[in-house]
């Protein structure tokens, strides 16, 4: 399973409306919308997990795809770097 990071979301953006948009290209493992914890608002980015194959069709057709109004970015979940 491949964990895909998503950026630049409306922040009225609901989980049932992330996991559908990537739902059309394969089966959404996991999803993780990124909420403020006092106003349970989007904060403009999320995760979702999807097998290899289905997460680089995702990337190739929403990475740019104009939703509500914002240009998503759509890329592979980059590692954390350590810090000291």
């Amino acid at each position: 399973m491949k964990r895909l990071f998503v950026g630049n979301l409306p922040s009225n953006t609901t989980v049932k409306e992330f996991e559908a948009l990537f739902a059309q290209f394969g089966t959404v493992r996991s999803s993780e919308l990124i909420t403020d914890i006092f106003t349970d608002e989007c904060k403009g980015f999320g995760f979702i997990g999807m097998e290899g194959h289905e997460s680089r069709a995702a990337i190739a057709g929403l990475d740019g795809k104009n939703f509500n109004g914002n240009s998503l970015r759509v890329g592979f979940e980059s590692p954390k770097s350590r810090r000291r």
